[in-house]
């Protein structure tokens, strides 16, 4: 993943990947599904390509001089849950989102 995902872009236009390798050194290819800010940090929300892995990965995000991104681990149990919470809310407001574009739909 060369260019900085457009943050609020969540599960639209093309799909953007990035390489995770997880601490036993396996690799795996994961679906940005959004970045986003909790105070003055930015975090990524990524999900594996594998069918059968439902499991949302949440990332520290940054980018390094070269436009690559970085990816870094959540520190502490306090930071986690407000990327949790703050994550969680950008799926309410996405499936908000979707039920007034279905009732705008039924409106016609």
């Amino acid at each position: 993943m060369s260019d900085k995902y457009d943050k609020g872009d969540l599960f639209e236009g093309d799909e953007l990947t990035v390489t995770i390798k997880l601490e036993d050194n396996t690799e795996i290819e994961c679906i940005v599904l959004n970045i986003f800010e909790v105070d003055t940090r930015e975090y990524i929300a990524v999900l594996p390509e594998d069918e059968e892995c439902e499991d949302v990965y949440l990332y520290r995000y940054t980018q390094k001089d070269d436009g690559e991104p970085e990816l870094t681990n959540i520190e502490s149990d306090e930071e986690y849950e407000a990327v949790v919470d703050a994550f969680e809310e950008i799926l309410d407001m996405q499936e908000f989102e979707e039920f007034l574009s279905e009732d705008d739909d039924f409106k016609d």
